[in-house]
């Protein structure tokens, strides 16, 4: 769920249609159209964030850990995670367990979450990191993992969906309201679902070969934050 649940105690201006919407759609579920009260919801919270240029430029940890991530997962196909590690600064993290490596990646990738949008990030990263590696405990089983160009595409974008929904205010605090554990989880999972839909991240044709620390990488990943938050701002209808 979102990560944003102290971002609550906002008055007037663009708060007061974001609460409108957020209560509109905890109180309306299961009883039809589920989907555009939570489009509505999603469209409202980007004024809050200054509006799409503004939630765009605001992203400062989301864009750096997107273009972290996008050079870890290039280097753990090649060279691999162990020389990766050192070629990161992090050589005293070969040979260790799950807990140490990932631990120190996610901070690595997303910092140490001082505020809430670096804190979105950082559990953004978490989560991301925790499906790539999976099931692996042990130093040979994390050295083992590999990312196809797929794989690399699909965890980047997977990354900014559940960044981008972490930075929404008010949704964590208004599903918890809800008495029903499982329609909070459906809830939960139909906003994902919608900001999945919209999240493009556009990649050459040899995502390896891209310069994830540099020029480049930094343009992929405005482009797919600002992309993102245009598209979203775009969904209100105007409807109460």
């Amino acid at each position: 769920m979102g990560t944003s649940t102290d971002r609550t105690e906002g008055r007037g201006g663009s708060w007061t249609p974001l609460k409108y919407a957020a209560t509109s759609y905890v109180r309306g579920l299961g009883a039809g159209g589920d989907r555009d009260r939570a489009m509505r919801v999603l469209a409202r919270h980007v004024p809050v964030l200054g509006g799409a240029a503004g939630a765009a430029s605001s992203a400062r940890a989301g864009r750096t850990a997107l273009q972290r991530l996008g050079a870890l997962l290039a280097g753990i196909t090649e060279p691999g995670l162990g020389p990766t590690l050192v070629e990161l600064g992090l050589a005293e993290l070969v040979g260790r367990g799950r807990f140490d490596v990932l631990d120190e990646l996610v901070t690595l990738i997303a910092g140490d979450g001082d505020d809430l949008e670096a804190q979105a990030a950082r559990d953004a990263a978490c989560d991301v990191l925790d499906e790539l590696f999976q099931g692996a405990d042990t130093w040979e089983e994390l050295a083992a993992a590999t990312v196809s160009a797929d794989e690399l595409h699909g965890l980047l974008e997977a990354f900014l969906v559940r960044y981008v929904y972490n930075r929404v205010p008010v949704i964590a605090e208004r599903l918890g309201r809800l008495a029903d554990p499982e329609a909070m989880r459906r809830a939960d999972a139909q906003m994902r679902q919608i900001v999945e839909d919209l999240v493009v991240i556009r990649l050459p044709a040899d995502p390896f070969a891209v310069d994830w620390s540099g020029p480049e990488g930094a343009a992929i990943a405005a482009d797919a934050i600002r992309g993102v938050y245009e598209t979203l701002e775009a969904l209100d209808g105007g409807q109460p």
